[in-house]
C-alpha cells in the first residue's frame, strides 16, 4: 500500500421498547434537527480529487472544516489538495486489504477525524452476454465487474467497519458522521447498460438504511445517504459518448454547483437522506411507500 500525506500548509422510536441509556437519549435528542455541519470536525472524503468528491471537499472547507481526501491518482490528489487546502492520501479503495493499515495511519495523523464520506465510485457499461442490447460493443468483462463491485461496495463497507470503533468511542458531546453516496439508479435501475453499477448502488442504499437503524442504539453516529441524480461529471468516461451526462446532452442533468447547493441545504437542515433534481421524487416515493413499511418492520 502506498500512503502519501500532503505536508501541512435520527428520531427516537417511541413505539418500540427503549434500549437506550439515559446518556444515549440525551445525545440523540441533542442531534435531532441539528445541522450536520455542526457535527463535522474533520472529514475523510474518498474519491476527493475530482467531481462530486472535490465539490463536497470545497464546500466543507468553506465552512471551516478540515478535510482529508483520498483516491488512486497521486498527481490529481496533490494538485487538488494544494488548490483547496486539504491533506491527502493515496488509496485505491477497491484494494480492501490495504484499508486496515490506511485507517491506522489516518487516525494516527488525524485523531480528530469524525466524518467519512464514502464517495468513490466506478460506473462501467456492461452488456449481458447474448442480449445484443446496444451498439456500444461493451461486452461483459468479469474482472472489470469485480473491480467495480470492490470499489462501490467492499471499499465503503471496509472503511465503515474500520472507522466505526473510533467514531463510537468519541468523547461525550462529539458525534461521528458517515455519509454514503448512492444514486437514483439504486432506487430505479433505469440506466439499463449499467447493471453492475445499479446493483451496487441499490446495495449502498439498503446497507445505509439498515446501518442507520442499528446505530440509533449507540446514538452518537449520524448516518446520511446522498442520492445524486444525473450530475455533470466524468462518471460516464467509459461510455461510447462520455458526455451524455452533461447538461448540453441531458437537460435533466445538474451542474455540480446546482447539485452541491442542494446537498448544502440538506446538510444544513440535518437531513438523513439528501437528494436533488430528479432524485427528490424517487426519495419521496421510497419515504411514502416502502420506507414506511421498513420503519414498521424495524419497530418489531
Amino acid at each position: 500500500m502506498t500512503i502519501v500525506q500532503r505536508q501541512p500548509g435520527t428520531k427516537v422510536n417511541r413505539k418500540a421498547k427503549s434500549t437506550y441509556t439515559p446518556e444515549h437519549i440525551q445525545r440523540l435528542s441533542a442531534n435531532m434537527g441539528q445541522s450536520t455541519y455542526d457535527l463535522i470536525e474533520t472529514a475523510l472524503i474518498t474519491g476527493g480529487a475530482g467531481g462530486i468528491g472535490r465539490a463536497i471537499a470545497e464546500n466543507l472547507i468553506s465552512k471551516g472544516k478540515k478535510v482529508v481526501i483520498c483516491g488512486r491518482t497521486e498527481s490529481k490528489l496533490q494538485s487538488t489538495a494544494k488548490e483547496i487546502g486539504a491533506d491527502y492520501y493515496v488509496l485505491d479503495t477497491s484494494k480492501v486489504d490495504q484499508i486496515p493499515n490506511f485507517v491506522a495511519k489516518l487516525l494516527k495523523d488525524h485523531p480528530d477525524i469524525n466524518t467519512l464520506f464514502n464517495n468513490a465510485g466506478v460506473q462501467r457499461p456492461f452488456e449481458i452476454p447474448g442480449s445484443n442490447f446496444s451498439n456500444g460493443d461493451y461486452g461483459f468483462d468479469l474482472s472489470k465487474a469485480d473491480q467495480e463491485i470492490d470499489t462501490n461496495i467492499r471499499g465503503p463497507m471496509h472503511l465503515i467497519v474500520a472507522l466505526l470503533p473510533h467514531f463510537t468511542s468519541l468523547p461525550s458531546g462529539k458525534s461521528g458522521v458517515v455519509v454514503n453516496v448512492s444514486s437514483v439508479l439504486g432506487f430505479m435501475p433505469s440506466s439499463i447498460i449499467n447493471p453492475v453499477y445499479n446493483g451496487t448502488k441499490a446495495w449502498i442504499h439498503s446497507f445505509t438504511v439498515n446501518m442507520r437503524t442499528q446505530l440509533k442504539k449507540s446514538a452518537n453516529v449520524k448516518v446520511i445517504e446522498i442520492v445524486p441524480p444525473t450530475v455533470s461529471t466524468d462518471l460516464h468516461r467509459e461510455r461510447t459518448n462520455p458526455d451524455d451526462n452533461k447538461k448540453a446532452n441531458n437537460q435533466a442533468a445538474l451542474e455540480l454547483p446546482e447539485f452541491i447547493a442542494e446537498i448544502e441545504k440538506g446538510l444544513q437542515s440535518g437531513e438523513d437522506v439528501i437528494s436533488a433534481g430528479t432524485g427528490k421524487a424517487l426519495v419521496k416515493m421510497w419515504d411514502e411507500g416502502l420506507g414506511k413499511k421498513y420503519e414498521e418492520a424495524a419497530r418489531k
